[in-house]
């Protein structure tokens, strides 16, 4: 088992199944020892997790479980892309997208869900730059949606 996968299950968290994209573009696209990811919604096994918008219908703890979902998925793109998790040699930009009302100013908080999940699994080369934007709405009224860049150990 990798070290990541051991980790996830010390941490109880099971990987999801990698999401099918969800119009037309790929899952993940390998440029080197790059490796770009797409947004990705709060979606387990094809249903959406958390639909609506934080700061209304959901909670900001909501928040931070749907963005930490949307990470998790991402990681299972990794997966699906490199067979490894261990094959992360750092991550480098996340870009959240939060739905929520105008006004919220409350998004990088919601963000931190992913963020926080990456750090506790690979340390310092999990933390990254980061966007946390929040937005007016997001596919099937998705709560999150998080976009990932990550460099490989090797190409």
């Amino acid at each position: 088992m990798s070290a990541i996968l051991q980790r996830l299950s010390e941490l109880g968290i099971t990987l999801p199944n990698p999401p099918p994209p969800g119009g037309n573009y790929l899952p993940f696209r390998r440029v080197g020892t790059l490796l770009y990811l797409p947004g990705t919604l709060a979606s387990r096994d094809g249903k959406l997790q958390f639909a609506g918008k934080v700061g209304v219908e959901l909670t900001l703890e909501q928040g931070y479980e749907a963005a930490r979902l949307c990470a998790l998925n991402l990681l299972a793109c990794v997966q699906a892309a490199t067979g490894s998790l261990d094959s992360i040699r750092q991550v480098i930009s996340v870009n959240g997208y939060v739905n929520c009302p105008p006004g919220f100013a409350d998004s990088p908080k919601v963000i931190n869900g992913a963020s926080d999940l990456l750090v506790s699994l690979y340390g310092d080369a999990g933390r990254h730059v980061r966007a946390a934007v929040g937005v007016a709405g997001l596919p099937m009224n998705s709560a999150v949606e998080v976009q990932m860049l990550v460099e490989l150990n090797s190409p």
